[in-house]
């Protein structure tokens, strides 16, 4: 099907931050998938754990036990505030869970009335009906017929919108640390602990969808961790570097929120799969490394400092940095779809994003040296964005 604006280019493989054509061009990879291939392309002990576990079981059935799954169900919890966890193959497949879970949750203390999921403006939750519905983009609603009812979208950041659209048939809230899609927006920690506070005052539940900025993006395993256990959600969706690249995903409760999923409320053919569990499981550990996420802090903070230079330099070019840790949004004066062929003229990937912003998303394994060759990449093409504008005057 025609759904996909392609860039004219064709990689045949990967290795760490690089993507190579067949005609042995290298390009050096901001995007990393979308954030997915976080160890960066081909990294040994993720190729090491397909290999071995496709020559030992693919797939069997979620009717038997697969103790790859209690496995990493059991890490995930370890690491986060969870006390289950639901296996998916993608994102938008754990914010589905996510939101049958906050709903059934309500149903089972007596509140069927309680289905409202509260949303914002610039989210982007996946591609299903009822998570496009979650996230309100007029452009991915169009044509799928009616509005679905019990979704509630307001505009980012307000408040009061917020408090004043808490009712009775309020169900969760759900949203994005560190908005990907929607131009790279971080909550500030103070407004995680916040909406921690009014969900318990309320009586709904909290949904974080970090699949984007969780796992090891922003510095902290999970991007609601820089508010110290203050901002927990009840519910978490991850995803993208969950498997390095090997579609799996993950919907992550406390016993509480998740009481109401019984025996027979939901399930998956694939998800949770031993190929996928074996590749999550790796992922998992390495991606929990403190010396991982200490580097992703130190290259973060060099992006930010360089990326600050450029936005004196080329004001025209670069009008804000925005973003946490390595997801990295840069609001331009100049379009950016035009931006990212300009940055892939210098061999450099990024992706798009909304409000004018293109995303600077590398695998979290990016050297010192590598953010460096980026930046030079990236400066480059600003400069090339002024002399477009230039001719065009």
């Amino acid at each position: 099907m025609g759904v996909y604006n392609r860039a004219p280019l064709a990689f045949e493989r990967g290795e760490g931050a690089r993507l190579f054509t067949a005609e042995g061009d290298a390009y050096l990879d901001c995007m990393a998938g979308i954030a997915v291939n976080a160890l960066g392309h081909s990294h040994p002990r993720l190729v090491q754990a397909v290999k071995d576990q496709a020559e030992k079981l693919w797939h069997v059935s979620n009717i038997f036990q697969i103790p790859g799954q209690e496995a990493l169900a059991k890490r995930l919890c370890a690491e986060t505030f969870a006390d289950m966890v639901f296996f998916t193959n993608s994102g938008t497949e754990a914010v589905e869970c996510a939101i049958k879970t906050a709903r059934k949750y309500h149903w089972a203390r007596g509140n069927p009335e309680r289905i409202d999921i509260i949303g914002f403006e610039g989210s982007f939750h996946g591609r299903t009906v009822a998570a496009v519905n979650a996230s309100g983009n007029k452009s991915y609603l169009e044509g799928f017929g009616p509005p679905l009812p019990g979704f509630v979208q307001l505009p980012y950041g307000d408040h009061e919108a917020l408090k004043a659209a808490i009712g009775p048939t309020t169900a969760a809230i759900i949203i994005e640390p560190v908005q990907g899609e929607g131009g790279a927006r971080a909550l500030p920690v103070a407004c995680m602990k916040g909406l921690r506070k009014l969900c318990d005052e309320h009586g709904i539940l909290l949904i974080y969808d970090e699949i984007q900025c969780g796992l090891g993006r922003t510095g902290r395993l999970f991007a609601h961790d820089w508010a110290d256990g203050e901002g927990d959600p009840d519910i978490m969706c991850v995803a993208k570097a969950l498997g390095g690249g090997f579609p799996v995903g993950a919907c992550l409760a406390t016993a509480e929120a998740g009481a109401g999923m019984s025996v027979g409320s939901h399930g998956s053919t694939y998800g949770g799969n031993p190929l996928a569990m074996a590749v999550g499981l790796a992922a998992v550990d390495e991606l929990a490394k403190p010396e991982l996420l200490a580097h992703v802090r130190e290259v973060a903070g060099y992006f930010n400092q360089q990326l600050a230079g450029l936005k004196d330099r080329y004001p025209d070019v670069v009008l804000d940095i925005r973003g946490k840790g390595l997801l990295i949004g840069v609001k331009l004066g100049t379009p950016n779809r035009e931006f990212m062929q300009l940055a892939r003229d210098q061999h450099l990937l990024v992706a798009g994003g909304g409000d004018n912003c293109v995303r600077l998303l590398p695998p979290l394994t990016l050297t010192l040296d590598e953010a460096r060759e980026a930046i030079e990449r990236f400066e480059r093409a600003c400069e090339a964005a002024r002399a477009k504008a230039k001719e065009a005057a």
